[in-house]
């Protein structure tokens, strides 16, 4: 593979202007199909397998003109104190403003306070129920716009409204800090670097990747069915590891100019050797991207292909369009060690200061020489930060999740104040009597038998569809949606479901939002563990093929395992306790977005495999062309570490930029990714990893022999070009810029 890469690396210098030409044509054709494509709306949710999704496609079948998937508003009207709101005054405008919401084009039905028995016991607080033909995000923004001018009015009138369910929903906001994210990645290159036009082109073919891969989305979206969350976690990863990917490069085209290589030459042999690596680590991060499909979750699924597609992409821009831009740059991108004379470059530098070892050799020698210690304290300062995964809850945001500012939750808590905490998750139960000789009977018996069981407040009576073979019964229970109590109670109905079955040969299914997050989580814990087999298997393989040992991929494994729990406890510590919650912009705690521990693990071990790759294979370029195990692992640090410790700290800050996000999926993600890459790089792969291998000495590069002829030889160590004569090189040109 280095000799493959090293001659691809070659001909991108030589054929910079197609190359670029290519690339740029590949933009422009995706920013044309994205702005010429039709808009898309969110992602249709649906979870298969799922007795909540089976329900739900049974509505469509028996109730067709109920749009169970469309959007749906609720108008919470609040009277002044003292005041009621069957007050005629209040009664008129309320009256008037159920009449206004029903007037939209895209309005399915519109359900008053007055006929729907939806006023509070002391009557200060009363609702109306809008649902629409369409999803949230499908909504023009003159439904919206009705809705709040609606709403607008009310208040003149002197009630207090706010407005909650997913009507209001939007795309979420980054905030600013996203881009003080890349601007934290651009001071890191330059001082990497020493150079403003070598810490440019990681950020620029980044970019160019991001635009590329987004813009695809986009111009996707509305045939493939992709939400705004999909383009938003895609550009998150690939400009994490286009960055990354393309520093890794420049840094070892930088350290061939500087052992006298021509640029050419230098360019292919940093694509030879570095790109390797980088092929690798992608396949990494692709596999876990991809391997999260094994959750059936569509919309999961969409997001990791589209983010794994980013990363493909990103891969093939370091390993053309970084050589094709050095070749741009020619004399301007200096050999390691040189700075420009912009940043203090051109003075000569004292022979003590020259021979005096870096800091990632200093911190490799103090590691090799304290394997246990550094050993010890890392694991127990994970071990640590791990603790509080323990108190793990999972949930889905509702609206009880937004900012208190938000009119969203301030409906939500007024529906609280007046109807009880469980009347923002109702459950739906849709009873399939089409196989029951007497259907009204059985619609009775499971109300009846619903009324029976603890934590439930109201019960209302079967409405059935015309048919006559098919009900709905909405069941308010007495705890809020993301309560254990609530669950608790989903699972007594779905229990009682089997024995009225047995009875009345009715089914009896359990539907709503609250009872889809329910089996969202419980779908996504089952599949935790045969996804971590799946992707971790398919990982160990793939590493044992780069490193040729047994030892070292497995270590890497263990590392992440410990990684990712220590991750996965400050974002229960942050999110759910409140720790620091002010300081993250997090508003609400509550429970752990449910797809976050198995997102977690899926890109988290994709990162964590970038710089298990990055890092390890100089100790083994090292070990394989002789040195000590003790000493490679001094040499891998002296090559990597510094550029390692830039890549993680750029792609921290670019994860931290997507905190301040509006959208509390985003802002958890945003978090959970920059804290888990600072434990893997800094903790993992800086301490625990030299630790371990200065203990495992030779042992820890051992393979047996039946295994090792039976693998092939990829040579991501760049053997096979150090047996290249330099002499034999047509355009060696001897440069010491």
């Amino acid at each position: 593979m280095a000799t493959f890469l090293y001659k691809l690396g070659r001909l991108a210098f030589r054929r910079r202007h197609f190359v670029a030409l290519i690339w740029v044509a590949l933009l422009t054709l995706a920013g044309v199909g994205a702005a010429s494509a039709p808009a898309a709306g969110n992602s249709s949710f649906s979870i298969p397998g799922t007795e909540a999704q089976k329900a739900f496609d049974l509505l469509e079948q028996r109730f067709p003109g109920m749009s169970a998937d469309g959007a749906t508003a609720r108008v919470v009207f609040k009277a002044p104190d003292g005041e009621k709101m069957t007050d005629a005054a209040h009664k008129a405008t309320v009256e008037k403003t159920v009449k206004e919401l029903s007037d939209g084009s895209e309005v399915a039905s519109v359900a008053g306070p007055y006929e729907g028995n939806a006023v509070s016991k002391d009557g200060s607080i009363a609702y109306a129920s809008v649902s629409y033909k369409v999803s949230g995000m499908e909504l023009e923004d003159s439904s919206r716009d009705a809705l709040e001018t609606a709403a607008d009015e009310a208040r003149d009138a002197g009630l207090t409204v706010e407005i909650g369910g997913d009507a209001l929903q939007t795309t979420p906001e980054t905030g600013a800090t996203e881009i003080i994210g890349i601007a934290i990645a651009a001071v890191v290159l330059v001082i990497t670097f020493g150079s403003l036009l070598a810490a440019g082109l990681p950020l620029l073919t980044a970019i160019i990747g991001v635009g590329i891969g987004v813009s695809t989305i986009a111009a996707l979206a509305a045939a493939l069915d992709l939400g705004s969350t999909t383009s938003t976690l895609a550009s998150m990863i690939g400009l994490a590891v286009g960055i990354d990917y393309a520093l890794f490069i420049v840094s070892r085209y930088r350290a061939e100019l500087a052992e006298g290589r021509s640029r050419e030459d230098a360019a292919g042999r940093a694509v030879g050797t570095a790109g390797s690596a980088v092929v690798f680590a992608g396949l990494t991060v692709v596999i876990a991207l991809v391997g999260l499909s094994v959750v059936n979750i569509p919309m999961l699924t969409k997001m990791g292909v589209a983010a794994a597609g980013t990363v493909v992409i990103a891969v093939l821009i370091a390993l053309t369009m970084i050589p094709a831009l050095l070749g741009f740059a020619g004399r301007r991108v200096r050999p390691a060690g040189e700075k420009s004379k912009l940043l203090g470059g051109g003075r000569a530098k004292s022979a003590a200061k020259a021979a005096k070892p870096n800091m990632g050799t200093r911190w490799a020698s103090f590691v090799v020489r304290r394997p246990v210690a550094v050993l010890l304290l890392g694991v127990l300062g994970l071990g640590a930060a791990a603790v509080p995964a323990a108190s793990l809850e999972l949930g889905l945001p509702d609206d009880g999740a937004q900012p208190t500012s938000t009119t969203q939750r301030k409906a939500y808590d007024l529906l609280s104040e007046g109807f009880g905490p469980g009347f923002n998750g109702p459950l739906m139960i849709v009873v399939d009597a089409k196989g029951s000789d007497d259907a009204k009977a059985a619609f009775t018996e499971v109300g009846d038998e619903i009324k029976g069981l603890k934590d439930v407040v109201t019960v209302t009576p079967a409405a059935p569809n015309k048919a006559g073979d098919t009900a709905t019964i909405t069941v308010i229970p007495d705890s809020k949606p993301s309560s254990a109590s609530t669950e608790e109670l989903v699972h007594a109905i779905r229990d009682k479901g089997s024995d009225i079955k047995a009875s009345t040969d009715a089914e009896v299914l359990v539907t709503g939002s609250t009872a889809m997050n329910i089996d969202v989580s419980q779908k996504l814990n089952d599949a935790l563990i045969p996804y971590l087999i799946l992707v971790v298997g398919l990982a160990f393989l793939l590493l044992i093929v780069v490193f040729r040992s047994i030892l070292v991929p497995l270590k890497a494994a263990l590392g992440f395992l410990l990684s990712v729990m220590a991750a996965l406890g400050a974002v229960v510590a942050v999110f759910q306790w409140g720790w620091l919650s002010g300081l993250m912009g997090v508003e609400e705690t509550g429970p752990v977005m449910s797809m976050m521990p198995i997102f977690m693990v899926g890109v988290v071990f994709g990162l964590a495999m970038d710089y298990e790759v990055f890092l390890v294979t100089r100790m083994r370029e090292a070990y394989v062309h002789g040195e000590k195990p003790s000493q490679a692992v001094v040499t891998g640090f002296r090559h990597g570490a510094r550029v390692v410790t830039a890549a993680a700290v750029i792609m921290m800050a670019v994860f931290a930029g997507f905190i301040g996000s509006s959208e509390s999926m985003i802002k958890m993600i945003g978090f959970g990714l920059a804290i888990a890459v600072f434990f893997d790089a800094f903790i993992v792969r800086m301490a625990i990893v030299p630790a371990v291998l200065a203990l495992l000495g030779k042992r820890a590069w051992w393979l047996p022999k039946w295994l090792d002829r039976a693998l092939p030889n990829v040579d991501v160590e760049g053997e096979g070009l150090r047996t290249r004569s330099d002499a034999g090189d047509e355009d060696r040109e001897l440069v010491r810029a």
